[in-house]
């Protein structure tokens, strides 16, 4: 056996995931990285940081629905519910109950929402299409009224105002740049656990059912634990969401759960494309642009009008939003290439005879 053959046996394999690695995923991560660096203050929260945040909670609705064919409009719900409970154990301006620290407050949340998001997967999960869609919005709008309405807890009309963000490594985190980059860090943390989720066991098992529960069931696997499990998974994702969210506006409101909100984020997925992870934050980067100049052409009350024609512009064109207009276009220019090197064969094979 020769040096060289001895060489390539030994050689260690590339792990499958830095295979995966293209070009263009280096130059979105450099750009992102050095976003806040080259953009006012502005661009950095309004329009960086808040369409990351907002991303991760449509990625929460883009799991449930792409992967396991469960389309919940509570997201945004479970991602208030965070917000809510992160006012209500730490420390406000309005209605102070508890005061702890956030670095205690903040785990009881994602608990309590986590574990509201499992309890709306419990109620729901034994249905399925427009009846999963029609009882997740009623356990939304449920919980818009009652805190709403609620003062013992939740403060009711006024909600929370006056909510910290984090202090710590000797910085404020609500400042624009530190903020930037803790949302970054925790879209891209979403963002790949999503990832890795969708190719592990639980995840394929998960996409198994969308496509075909019965024969799931049929061969021993528990089609509602792991749906169940999946609305805990996207409970947790935009928990978090949540906290960033009201970090950035340092309130939280029956507002912030309201139907507008719970519908924004299905439309911010829907655009962005259900089928991706990267979806929901190109739904949100539109979205969140769209949101903040719509006044410079139309008045603000008439921004659902806009958004509602693009939504339908989109969805009738690709079903699978922006992420798929996008891979249409790939794919003609793609075929297009094809056929002029075709040609370009042809015509040198006929002019060489």
């Amino acid at each position: 056996m020769s040096w060289a053959t001895t060489n390539a046996t030994t050689k260690p394999a590339t792990p499958a995931w830095l295979k995966a690695i293209r070009p263009q995923h280096v130059l979105v991560a450099l750009f992102l990285v050095a976003y806040p660096l080259v953009a006012s203050p502005f661009w950095t929260v309004q329009i960086g940081a808040q369409s990351l945040f907002l991303g991760v909670i449509a990625l929460s609705l883009m799991f449930l629905a792409g992967y396991g064919g469960m389309v919940s409009l509570s997201q945004m719900t479970v991602a208030g519910v965070a917000g809510y409970m992160v006012a209500v154990f730490a420390t406000n301006s309005t209605h102070p109950l508890f005061g702890w620290p956030l670095w205690a407050a903040v785990p009881i949340a994602l608990v309590i929402a986590t574990a509201f998001a499992i309890l709306i997967g419990i109620i729901s999960v034994r249905t399925a299409g427009i009846y999963t869609i029609m009882i997740t919005l009623a356990i939304g709008v449920a919980v818009f009224y009652f805190a709403q309405q609620n003062y013992a807890i939740f403060n009711g009309h006024s909600g929370f105002a006056g909510l910290p963000a984090p202090v710590g490594l000797g910085l404020d985190w609500r400042e624009p740049m530190p903020f930037y980059y803790m949302s970054l860090a925790v879209a891209a943390a979403a963002y790949l656990a999503v990832l890795y989720l969708a190719r592990s066991t639980f995840g394929l098992t998960l996409q198994a059912i969308r496509d075909n529960a019965r024969r799931m069931n049929a061969l021993g696997f528990n089609v509602n634990l792991h749906r169940v499990v999946a609305h805990g998974v996207a409970g947790l994702i935009a928990a978090v969401g949540g906290l960033l969210y009201v970090w950035m506006n340092g309130r939280v409101s029956p507002g912030t759960i309201d139907i507008g909100p719970v519908i924004d984020i299905l439309v911010i997925a829907v655009i962005g494309g259900l089928r991706h992870p990267i979806g929901p934050f190109i739904g949100a980067v539109l979205f969140v642009l769209m949101k903040n100049f719509a006044i410079d052409l139309i008045s603000p009350e008439r921004f659902n009008t806009l958004i509602g024609l693009i939504f339908l512009g989109i969805v009738l064109v690709s079903p699978d939003g922006l992420l798929g207009l996008w891979r249409q276009a790939a794919d003609r220019l793609k075929a297009a290439g094809s056929n002029r090197q075709w040609g370009s064969n042809s015509w040198r094979n006929n002019n060489s005879k």
